[in-house]
């Protein structure tokens, strides 16, 4: 599943807020664009409870339970970017990418993000103030 990253899903140059603050306005910005229900983003509050959503390299990808597949209307993906970083247990996270995926694609978004993250491209997203820096890491 390719990600069809657009500039309406990158919220750049956002004050640190708490972790709970992030996955919230993450999964907001999921509602606000359609993929999911307004109770996704209880089932990411919840996923992050039971394990984190940090992923190392200054990268959270939170996103929701297995049980919020039913509150998932379409796969998205969005990016947010904190350049003072908001706290994920002992790390900082700078970008923080929510997800939904439609049946198993959460899994393909995931390896999609994966094999495109490296230090150097998340040194320059976590500061940058144009979006389409991350159109073209991530492919618009």
């Amino acid at each position: 599943m390719e990600l069809k990253l657009k500039k309406e899903d990158i919220f750049l140059g956002l004050e640190s807020v708490t972790k709970e603050e992030a996955i919230i306005a993450a999964g907001q910005k999921l509602v606000d664009k359609g993929c999911v229900e307004p109770s996704y983003i209880d089932y990411m509050l919840e996923r992050e409870k039971v394990m984190t959503t940090y992923m190392g390299l200054g990268i959270a990808i939170p996103h929701g339970t297995n049980e919020a597949k039913n509150t998932i209307k379409e796969s998205g993906v969005v990016f947010l970017q904190y350049p003072q970083g908001v706290q994920f247990d002992e790390e900082l996270a700078y970008l923080v990418i929510g997800i939904a995926g439609k049946g198993d694609e959460h899994l393909e978004i995931l390896s999609n993000i994966a094999i495109k993250i490296e230090d150097e491209l998340v040194e320059r997203l976590k500061v940058t103030t144009d979006e389409q820096d991350f159109l073209d890491a991530f492919g618009a």
